[in-house]
Order: structure tokens, then C-alpha cells, then sequence
């Protein structure tokens, strides 16, 4: 196993929790298993690990909430996705495969490379992303 495989498996869970909660009043980890297409005991290790990481918390209910720190993993994450995967559209790659293709790439960029990924993306759509401008509402609206 390489060594950045377990950090890749935490910003895809933590980036999922996150869009579920875009979406959801409120995400459980079968929520997360099926968006993911894993099993429920894989999702259940995997929060019990980002939960002793201080990276969600998990009420009675089993509603699973990111913390501060979650949040900002799992918001990096999402940019870089949503960014990569739209520059690879612009190029002409398909839909389909510029997500698949963001997924891995996203977890291998400098930060130094992404930022100009992004502000390149951004020059040419005129500062406008209506999927960044979504992380922006979401946590708007959050109580």
C-alpha cells in the first residue's frame, strides 16, 4: 500500500460526507455507503477512524456532522474536484472520465499546482463556478 492511500481514503469519505450534506438534513454512513457503492462495516471502520481523528462527530442518532477540521479537508478536496473535473471537460474529455480522472488527480497535486489549475479555470469562466459558489451557501445556511 502507498503511503498517501490512507490520506486519499479519508478526503474521499470526508469530501462525500460533505456533498451528502449538501444535499441531506442529515447523512448516515449508509448514506455514505451507498454514494460510495462500499459496505456498511468498510464505512463504519472508516468513521469510527476519522471520528478518533477528530474529523466528524457522530450523535445518538448516528447522524455523522464534519468538525472544523473535517470541513476543511473535506472542502479542499471538493474544489480540487470540482475544478480539475471542469478543466477537464473544457479540454474536451468527457464528463464521465474527467471525474473519474479528478478523483485520483486530486489527491497528488501541490498546493502550489492546484492554485493555478484554479485560477487558470476560474480567468477563463470569469471568476463564476456555480459548484464552489455551492460550498459558500452550504455553510450559509448551516445552523
Amino acid at each position: 500500500m502507498k503511503a498517501y492511500e490512507t490520506h486519499e481514503s479519508s478526503e474521499n469519505y470526508l469530501e462525500s460526507i460533505l456533498m451528502l450534506s449538501m444535499d441531506h438534513q442529515v447523512v448516515r454512513s449508509i448514506d455514505i455507503a451507498n454514494m460510495l457503492g462500499f459496505s456498511k462495516p468498510s464505512v463504519s471502520v472508516a468513521m469510527k477512524r476519522l471520528r478518533e481523528e477528530g474529523m466528524i462527530v457522530v450523535d445518538s442518532n448516528g447522524y455523522i456532522t464534519l468538525t472544523e477540521d473535517g470541513m476543511k479537508v473535506a472542502k479542499g478536496t471538493y474544489e480540487k474536484h470540482v475544478v480539475i473535473t471542469n478543466v477537464l471537460i473544457d479540454l474536451g474529455v468527457s464528463a464521465y472520465t474527467a471525474g473519474q480522472d479528478a478523483c485520483r488527480i486530486e489527491h497528488v497535486l501541490s498546493p502550489e499546482t492546484f492554485s493555478r489549475i484554479k485560477d487558470f479555470y476560474l480567468k477563463s469562466h470569469n471568476g463564476v463556478s456555480p459548484e464552489l459558489d455551492a460550498i459558500s451557501a452550504y455553510e450559509q445556511r448551516k445552523p
